[in-house]
């Protein structure tokens, strides 16, 4: 017993009431629709392509089965996009994800012949989604060539293409946000053994806290399992763990592939030059203490797109606001989507989402927090 009454029996957090914590409970969950049977995954597909307009209200279990279907076993078949579109159901726009080349031209034809700047921002959405060559150059001629309902929108093609992980240049040229291998990362007996560590604690401290310093991510990229992310190295970001909610603009730093990292200059979001540090010295260490390491296989890319509970590598972001891959601020360009980690899986004192950016060519490294 403790003082709120009750322990979670896996994992022993302290709990008002008696069963499982809400972590264990979603893993607990998430591992029984990774055991579905190839029979059940088509059986859900075909709930869902039946009940696709409940899945565009997020109405139970259609919308649940969705995602189930598409983070943890990317098996969208191709018959739920093209019922989607049929019906006009453009959200999410995850369901189409890869769509077949008939789906993507009818999306299109409703794009170029829409006056609703609201459909048309669903449409493109979809569209991103969908990714091919032939939605970048529809998205690239709307966006040297405006239609009127542009004037509704906040903001142009290029950056709705960015929901798909990509975008493009003036020219059309194609910008890639994000990569599609996925890995999760997982509780491991031996982390130091792992080619990616979150939360090690720095000698230096924060210019604004006066808190320890954190790499807050690491990746050896020469591991077998991370050839594709093409880092032929060690990456390393490093932020102030307290610091970083509380800044101007995202935290960057500069990496070596050697692993060596240093922090940039930074503003606090309200002009001060100093803020109080949360952090205790037992946050620090139990954030180092983390168990966190690679999975051995990869998983698939939105596994984590949906959920606040997981810390992934590639893939897909589960953004807690709008989507955001932030400019270097060297070239300009926009940075590239590397990982994501969930505060509450590595302290107490902490809530949110630090997401990992980096611009490969400039060697800089940005974290961006998000938090409700």
């Amino acid at each position: 017993m403790t003082e709120l009454g009750f322990r979670c029996p896996q994992c022993g957090t302290p709990l008002g009431y008696q069963g499982l914590c809400w972590k264990c409970q979603s893993e607990r969950t998430r591992q029984e629709v990774l055991a579905w049977s190839s029979e059940h995954i088509r059986d859900v597909q075909a709930s869902v392509l039946k009940g696709i307009k409940k899945v565009e209200e997020w109405e139970d279990p259609e919308y649940t089965n969705f995602l189930n279907l598409l983070s943890y076993h990317d098996a969208l078949s191709p018959e739920i996009s093209r019922k989607a579109v049929l019906e006009e159901v453009y959200r999410p726009n995850e369901i189409y994800y890869k769509a077949p080349a008939d789906v993507r031209d009818q999306l299109i034809s409703k794009l170029l012949n829409t006056n609703s700047y609201s459909e048309a921002a669903d449409l493109m959405s979809c569209l991103a989604m969908q990714g091919d060559d032939v939605a970048l150059s529809t998205l690239h001629e709307l966006e040297q060539h405006p239609r009127p309902w542009t004037s509704g929108l906040y903001v142009g093609p290029a950056s709705y293409a960015e929901l798909g992980g990509w975008t493009f240049d003036q020219t059309g040229q194609r910008i890639s946000l994000n990569f599609e291998t996925c890995f999760a990362l997982v509780q491991c007996e031996n982390p130091n053994d792992s080619p990616i560590r979150i939360g090690r604690l720095r000698e230096d401290v924060c210019p604004h806290c006066g808190g320890r310093m954190a790499d807050i991510f690491v990746m050896d990229g020469r591991d077998e399992r991370l050839k594709s992310f093409g880092i032929d190295g060690i990456f390393t970001a490093t932020c102030c763990p307290n610091c970083v909610g509380f800044l101007k603009r995202p935290a960057f730093s500069r990496f070596s592939l050697d692993g060596s990292s240093e922090a940039m200059a930074s503003e606090l979001f309200d002009g001060s030059k100093s803020t109080k540090c949360y952090f205790t010295e037992e946050d620090f260490e139990a954030m180092a203490s983390n168990k966190w390491g690679l999975s051995s296989t990869p998983v698939p890319p939105f596994y984590g797109a949906f959920v606040d509970d997981l810390n992934t590598v590639g893939g897909f972001a589960n953004w807690v606001q709008d989507c955001e891959h932030v400019k270097c601020p060297d070239c300009g360009r926009p940075m590239k989507y590397l990982a994501q980690i969930q505060w509450t899986t590595l302290t107490d004192n902490t809530e949110g989402t630090l997401y990992i950016e980096f611009c490969p060519d400039c060697q800089v490294a940005a974290m961006i927090h998000q938090q409700t």
